[in-house]
């Protein structure tokens, strides 16, 4: 296994648990489709560095998330909008044994003993100590977050605004009342 000081999601990141040391420092194993990586940063971090390595900030991320799907909890983060790389918590990311995946890594998903069976993409498994439903609606989310950012990359909306028609009105009986005492003027010259 690897040991980095830093790494930056990258397409091939498929998810990431924090765990701590035995002096109380925080890690994060990162499993990559042909590698694990134990890297010397929380999750958090992790998602802050890559984040900041686009030129944009963690907070924004979040609250772009929340103002795209509405207020919910455990909302995804859109990592990466050029490489539409997209991750969700299990959990609160406050929570220590938060398991944040990549959704684009996930090819299904089955319920087992109440938990959830993660099938990804390189062939290996994973057990979440989630209900299926709870899971396939963060999934869901984060499908929903990707697809929405890509559209918006794709096809940006144009809002054109138009004046209020009451005050448009308003002009145009001023700019004819002041034609016609123009128009009286010059006639009576």
């Amino acid at each position: 296994m690897n040991s980095k000081k830093f790494y930056f999601i990258k397409p091939e990141f498929m998810y990431m648990a924090g765990f701590y040391d035995r002096y109380g420092n925080r890690f994060s194993v990162v499993h990559e489709v042909h590698r694990t990586l134990i890297v010397e940063r929380s999750p958090i971090e992790i998602l802050a560095d890559s984040i900041r390595r686009i030129g944009f900030d963690l907070r924004g991320a979040i609250a772009t998330a929340k103002s795209i799907l509405g207020d919910i909890q455990m909302c995804p983060i859109m990592v990466n909008p050029i490489h539409q790389i997209c991750v969700f918590p299990t959990k609160s990311a406050k929570n220590d044994d938060t398991i944040w995946f990549n959704p684009n890594q996930i090819i299904r998903t089955k319920c087992c003993c109440q938990k959830t069976l993660v099938l990804l993409g390189n062939g290996r498994s994973i057990l979440v100590p989630n209900k299926l439903s709870s899971f396939n609606t963060k999934l869901q989310n984060a499908d929903q977050l990707k697809k929405i950012t890509t559209e918006f990359r794709n096809n940006p909306v144009t809002f054109t605004i138009e004046p209020k028609r009451d005050r448009l009105d308003f002009v145009t009986k001023r700019v004819q009342k002041r034609k016609k005492y123009t128009d009286k003027m010059n006639k009576g010259k």
